[in-house]
């Protein structure tokens, strides 16, 4: 297999129309801004290229996502924000969830998506049932706790023939903390009730329905939002951003910064170009 090219900044300005950019691992990572991340958001903006910053976190707001990375020096804008948990509002609509109790497993904010989507989220000491399960973040709650009821309610609604929509915001299994450090995700609790489950009910079809990368909703969210012309996705992950891109039929860049760093060449998922850093 070809080694996967690697191409100039420059280039991609001049080739492609409309950028998408994951945040964490392409543009900052736990310490801060990563090399060139600034300075590439700020000649999009000189060049007046429709960008998004496309992001599987459901942890915070798109206003407190916008805030945190304006306060690190990135001259972007509220509308330049396009998370996972902004999908949840279509989700429920499409499945008829207005009203229904809800589980949710995150941040405050993160059950303020629920709310604004018109679920009803229950506390975690509640005893009643939820219809929903919603994995949003892997913080903001107590993980065994959590993870523990999340269980619970999903056995006995199995037990009981009872339906219980599953949905998982962020299905990335782990993220970049920096220099050598990585931490699990919301995507990561998931994969462990769904291999429980699967254990306990072979016989049951038992998964979450993905709203984040490399699934199609945020893509054709970002696509339908971006315009026309020719896009391209960054990203440091094969299997989320650069899968992601693949499936969605636009090319992508692969960041080596991030879970990027010190992998070898991809041989199943095949970015389109390579680079080493933003800068």
């Amino acid at each position: 297999m070809s080694v996967v090219p690697q191409v100039s900044l420059e280039r991609l300005l001049c080739e492609y129309d409309r950028f998408l950019l994951d945040a964490y691992g392409v543009l900052v990572d736990d310490q801060g801004p990563l090399p060139g991340a600034i300075e590439f958001i700020a000649e999009l903006r000189q060049r007046d290229k429709p960008f998004l910053i496309l992001t599987n976190s459901a942890s915070r707001l798109p206003a407190g996502i916008a805030t945190g990375l304006q306060a690190l020096g990135f001259a972007l804008e509220l509308e330049q924000i396009l998370s996972s948990g902004m999908l949840l509002p279509d989700y429920f609509a499409e499945h008829g969830l207005a009203g229904a109790p809800c589980l949710v497993l995150g941040t405050e904010d993160s059950s303020a998506y629920v709310a604004k989507a018109g679920g009803r989220v229950l506390s975690l000491s509640e005893s009643r049932d939820a219809e929903v399960l919603v994995i949003a973040d892997q913080a903001g709650f107590d993980c065994l706790e959590g993870m523990n009821r999340a269980l619970s309610l999903a056995m006995r609604s199995l037990d009981r023939g009872r339906k219980l929509a599953l949905v998982l915001c962020n299905p990335d299994l782990i993220y970049p903390m920096g220099a050598g450090r990585f931490g699990f995700t919301a995507g990561g609790l998931a994969a462990m009730l769904e291999a429980l489950l699967r254990e306990r009910y072979p016989a049951r079809k038992v998964g979450f329905d993905r709203l984040g990368k490399p699934h199609s909703p945020i893509f054709r969210e970002a696509l339908s939002r971006t315009g026309s012309g020719r896009g391209v996705m960054f990203g440091d992950q094969l299997a989320t951003d650069i899968l992601g891109a693949q499936r969605a039929g636009i090319d992508s860049v692969w960041v080596r910064t991030g879970l990027g760093t010190g992998q070898n060449d991809p041989t199943a998922i095949r970015p389109t170009w390579q680079l080493s850093a933003l800068g």
